[in-house]
């Protein structure tokens, strides 16, 4: 193997060169077996490649030798050319010192000339100016102006700077002797000051923005700088308002000018601040009054609408315009701007929204009551209503006339919705336009407006028309239609509580009113909580008809027990069947918690009365098998009222009827079971009495 440096580079592993040397070396047994395995064969190449790597070795190490000796030869070379530069470099920063000293001492005999020169020159420069000045001055005196500087429109601006010293000595004049010459003066500072106004106006027109910059500069030290001021904000809305949305306009116009009299005058925030002023007290006062006074009188209800779009938009604009530097008190300054526009509309405003909100309110109720040909008539308040009210609960006569609805509940969503709806809008232009401290005071008017038409003279007239169509309890057809009306108006106080809390609460939650606004809720539910309860009345008066005309004696103590067939007496039918549909259609009629408070009430006493039913009568033994099976009916039925309680009472009445058929010897025995262990005696006594044996 060829010995070379490359064999050596890094990584260098020495196994794997092993590996390499015993892979060429002939007789390493890897082909021929074990055989052919010659061990002095290998060794002595391991000998020859060792005494190789030797000699290799002592060239690499004679070479590291020579150009180590070159290295150090360089090394003393460049030490020595070094040392030379120090020596170069030494001299070179001595020169620098000497010339530095050479100018700082020219310097100083330059500053020390030039400050000698300066007290000199300045005095000179002075008189030569008072010289000039005085000049001007006869000029004045004379009253014929000579100078170039006032006859040359081109040194426009010398002029300036002269006619403002002159304006300033000659105020300081005695006015009786120099009362001519200070007029002069005067009328030519005012010439001028014209003369800068209408270069700048022409600038402006032409967009030279350095031109406008320059004069503005000028004009600054001048009287009439605000004429400058309001002459530019005049310029700016020529031709600004072609648009129909002046609000838009004047909104673009703002950023325009915000831009531009930043690079123009030197206060661009009482520029703006002024522009702004300007469109708000001009031009958008004018244009609010317009559109308002249109239909101030003739349609309030457009004007509401445009009142809180003009109002709305405003705002909108103000709120964009807060965006710029216009000072501290921006807030305050664009509020005023705002107040001045509508404080005339803003006083009387929820006058108008209440008057409008009332008569729109009595226009809806009135065209569905024309719809359904209904003359609205009075149910009755006071003394004569209550004494009639006392003599129902007392009689259960009907007294007086009824009004004949036809099934007609008097209760729509659609106008509950355009209540609603008109509130909705009420209440939100009541929160924009009230003043804070006035709001709550006046969404409480709102309310009462909302309460009135939609609570008073929607819902409580359909739920006293019910009340009075509502018969005495023994009835025998009694109506029911009250449910009906108690249905939708669930359904319209959902829409009433939706909107109560996210409108008008947000507005009254602070207002010792809230009380009243709740306590009127209340009087509408407990009016519905009347109503249901004469039905309920009317529902058990129902039930005992239905008893009393279909359930015979002899149904329980049959004349021939053995011919008895049937599973359970028509009259348990009919009742059932009644109490199903009934059930059902309180459940159709109320929600949430109401439908169980409901139906409890009505099972109470439908057991009660199928109680007292059962002990009006004798019972034989296949009479007590039949009584049984009517009560495992009602029990049935029972079970649609979906009540635990309720399936108890009559799990308990069927145990009683259980002592209607029971052998005597074991009367004592049930008695004392677990249904009937907590049971009067006395109860328990009468139920076994009603037994034929």
């Amino acid at each position: 193997m060829v010995m070379t440096a490359e064999l050596f580079k890094e990584p260098f592993v020495a196994d794997e060169y092993i590996e390499r040397l015993v892979w060429r070396t002939p007789g390493r047994g890897s082909r021929g077996g074990p055989e052919a395995f010659d061990p002095k064969r290998l060794s002595e190449e391991f000998i020859n490649h060792i005494q190789e790597l030797q000699l290799m070795d002592e060239r690499i190490q004679r070479k590291v030798e020579k150009l180590e000796q070159q290295c150090q030869k360089e090394a003393k070379e460049f030490a020595k050319k070094v040392q030379e530069l120090q020596k170069s470099n030494q001299g070179a920063f001595q020169h620098f010192q000497e010339l530095d000293e050479h100018i700082n001492y020219i310097a100083t005999k330059v500053c020390h000339l030039g400050d000698q020169l300066e007290g000199v020159n300045t005095p000179r420069q002075r008189a030569v100016e008072a010289q000039k000045l005085m000049k001007n001055f006869n000029e004045f005196l004379d009253g014929v102006l000579k100078s170039d500087v006032f006859t040359n429109s081109e040194k426009i601006k010398e002029a300036t700077d002269i006619i403002q010293k002159l304006h300033l000595i000659a105020q300081e004049l005695p006015f009786d002797r120099f009362s001519e010459v200070n007029s002069k003066i005067a009328s030519k500072y005012h010439d001028l000051e014209c003369q800068l106004i209408q270069e700048c106006t022409s600038a402006q027109r032409r967009g030279e923005i350095s031109t406008m910059r320059e004069v503005a500069a000028v004009l600054l030290h001048f009287n009439g700088y605000s004429h400058c001021v309001d002459v530019y904000i005049e310029q700016c809305q020529e031709g600004a308002y072609l648009r129909n949305d002046i609000f838009e306009v004047a909104a673009i116009l703002c950023q325009r000018v915000n831009k531009q009299a930043g690079d123009i005058l030197s206060n661009p925030e009482t520029v703006l601040a002024k522009l702004i002023q300007n469109v708000f007290e001009i031009k958008l006062q004018s244009f609010v009054k317009d559109q308002l006074e249109e239909c101030r009188k003739s349609d309030a209800e457009q004007y509401l609408k445009n009142l809180y779009d003009l109002y709305t938009r405003t705002t909108n604009l103000s709120s964009e315009l807060m965006e710029f530097n216009l000072g501290t008190e921006k807030q305050t300054f664009l509020s005023k701007l705002i107040k001045s526009i509508f404080i005339s509309s803003l006083e009387n405003y929820i006058e108008v929204e209440t008057g409008y909100l009332k008569s729109r309110s009595a226009m809806i109720l009135q065209h569905y009551y024309d719809l359904k040909n209904h003359q609205k008539r009075s149910i009755g308040t006071g003394g004569i209503q209550d004494l009639k009210e006392r003599i129902r609960q007392l009689t259960n006569l009907p007294l007086g006339p009824s009004i004949d609805t036809h099934g007609e509940t008097f209760l729509s969503q659609e106008v509950v919705v355009n209540l609603l709806q008109e509130t909705k809008q009420a209440c939100e232009r009541c929160h924009r336009l009230s003043d804070p401290s006035d709001s709550p005071r006046n969404a409480f008017r709102i309310f009462t407006i909302l309460v009135e038409f939609l609570c008073i003279e929607h819902i409580e007239y359909a739920l006293e028309i019910r009340l009075a169509r509502i018969l005495s309890s023994d009835s025998r057809n009694a109506n029911l239609y009250f449910l009906d009306a108690v249905q939708q108006a669930n359904t319209i106080f959902h829409l009433f509580d939706k909107q109560f809390n996210d409108h008008l609460m947000p507005l009254i939650s602070s207002s010792p009113k809230l009380s009243e606004c709740l306590q009127k809720k209340k009087e509408i539910i407990e009016q519905m909580d009347t109503g249901i309860d004469r039905t309920l009345n009317c529902m058990i008066g129902q039930m005992k008809h239905i008893l009393a005309s279909e359930q015979k004696k002899t149904d329980f103590k049959p004349e021939y027990e053995n011919n008895v067939l049937i599973q359970y007496t028509n009259a348990c039918v009919k009742v059932c069947a009644y109490v199903r549909k009934q059930v059902e259609k309180i459940k159709n009629s109320t929600d949430g918690k109401n439908v169980d408070t409901v139906l409890m009430e009505l099972a109470v006493h439908f057991h009660q009365l199928i109680y007292e039913h059962l002990q009006q009568y004798s019972y034989s033994c296949m009479g007590g098998m039949l009584a049984i099976c009517d009560v495992a009916e009602y029990r049935k039925c029972a079970k649609d009222f979906k009540l635990p309680v309720v399936l108890h009472l009559f799990y308990t009445l069927h145990a009683l009827c259980n002592l209607l058929v029971v052998a005597p010897d074991n009367l004592k025995q049930v008695c004392s079971g677990e249904q009937l262990a907590n049971w009067d005696k006395n109860t328990l006594h009468s139920f076994v009495q009603l037994r034929a044996d």
